[in-house]
């Protein structure tokens, strides 16, 4: 078992040599160091420290860490100070899916098997815990998000691409739940791969993208809306410019220039200390529309922005990606309503309606089970696809692919657009 105390100590002394030599090079007038560079001085720091530690040790009659322990407490120290701390190790393993954290002492961890399992500590106590949040809330994404008394919730994605949401002072101890973003690059022959989609879903999916339909993405918490919305935007062109607008950065489109070389991404910028300074989704979403977009794609609707991406998406932006929370492919129109509802504009359901069936073209439902049956696997799939065809007082729509005996989607109804989907390479059953 690694010290972490030691751990802690050196963190703390070469995070202080760190920043006295930076203190140097900025009286000297030197740039600053790139982020590379910083790290390959913090390993240097370390070394330094762990071997002035091994001479005391010497010193004072104690035997030395071995060649494999310091080689322990150094990756402990680098990720202390550039990564997760404790949690690193999770985070490298790539079989992990999401960790629970509910105080220091407590952390489940969900495995892409099906187990959910207990592992150890991430911090001696939950004051550190919170430490090490706040930490990466002042380095991820693109502004400083605080996380205090006065801040006691924060999303934020971690270098690695997961999903961070952590709360404290309106639970009993700290909590935090950490989603994996385990198919960073992930194309739609991945997705029919793993069972996800079958090839008939996939070759539709494909066509309604290149010809630029607008796609609701919906499901549960954790069912890969994501994921699936990530393997969506890597089929279209490469020409095209995209933005993307989300709450804390995750999509990561910007991270893969051989796919998508023109890419902004927007994150929502909460207000400060004295209440000043946020930028809203649905501000966002209005700005994206000014920044010249082939298609903006809107990480997941939560709120009133819905309202501004609906009316993007009659205005011309076809072509348009988003998530949304539901529980099938139906209670989606409703749940557009309801934030609809919540919105500045405060449009009534019927006006809704009429805007959703003027926007949307599909709606792709997808869901996770955990089959005991066959040994506890967790899947995810796709059991539904519903088509938009218009609005008389609800909005009209048939469900075009719906769950097989195993769940996955099969055809069901007619396509409206099949002609459309056609001249995109559209076949229904294969080739």
């Amino acid at each position: 078992m690694m010290d972490h105390a030691l751990v802690k100590r050196f963190r703390q002394e070469v995070g202080d040599r760190l920043a006295h030599q930076r203190r140097l090079d900025q009286a000297s007038g030197l740039p600053p160091m790139t982020g590379e560079d910083e790290r390959q001085f913090a390993r240097a720091l370390i070394s330094q420290v762990l071997e002035e530690h091994a001479r005391s040790e010497i010193g004072l009659g104690r035997t030395p860490p071995t060649v494999e322990e310091e080689e322990a407490l150094a990756a402990g120290i680098h990720a202390a100070l550039f990564g997760v701390g404790r949690l690193q190790p999770l985070l490298d393993d790539a079989q992990v899916e999401n960790i629970d954290i509910n105080g220091c002492d407590k952390v489940f961890v969900s495995y892409a098997d099906g187990q959910e399992l207990m592992r150890e500590p991430v911090a001696e106590s939950d004051d550190e815990l919170v430490e090490l949040i706040q930490i990466l809330a002042a380095y991820s994404g693109l502004s400083s998000r605080p996380f205090d008394t006065a801040n006691p919730q924060l999303d934020l994605r971690l270098p690695d691409g997961s999903r961070l949401s952590a709360v404290m002072d309106v639970t009993v101890r700290p909590a935090v739940s950490i989603r994996r973003a385990r198919l960073g690059k992930v194309f739609m022959a991945d997705l029919v791969g793993n069972g996800t989609i079958s090839p008939d879903v996939g070759r539709f999916l494909t066509a309604a993208v290149t010809a630029r339909k607008n796609i609701m993405i919906a499901g549960s918490t954790n069912a890969g809306k994501t994921t699936l919305l990530r393997a969506l935007a890597n089929e279209i062109p490469s020409v095209e410019r995209l933005i993307t607008v989300e709450r804390a950065l995750e999509l990561g489109l910007d991270q893969f220039p051989e796919l998508h070389p023109n890419v902004v991404a927007f994150e929502q910028r909460l207000p400060n200390s004295e209440g000043q300074g946020e930028i809203s989704m649905a501000e966002l979403v209005r700005r994206s529309l000014r920044m010249n977009p082939s298609r903006v794609i809107v990480g997941e609707v939560l709120g009133d922005e819905i309202v501004t991406m609906l009316n993007a998406m009659t205005q011309g932006n076809d072509g348009s990606l988003s998530t949304i929370h539901a529980n099938s492919s139906m209670e989606v129109f409703n749940r557009i309503s309801t934030y609809a509802l919540q919105a500045s504009e405060r449009l009534p359901i019927d006006a809704t309606h009429m805007l959703i069936a003027g926007a949307i073209d599909f709606v792709v439902f997808i869901e996770k089970r955990n089959d005991y049956h066959v040994g506890g696997k967790l899947r995810r799939y796709v059991s539904s696809i519903r088509e938009v065809n218009g609005c008389d007082g609800r909005v009209l729509s048939s469900e075009v692919f719906v769950p097989g005996p195993d769940g996955t989607a099969l055809p069901h109804a007619p396509l409206s657009c099949l002609e459309e989907l056609a001249a995109h390479g559209y076949n229904p059953g294969g080739w």
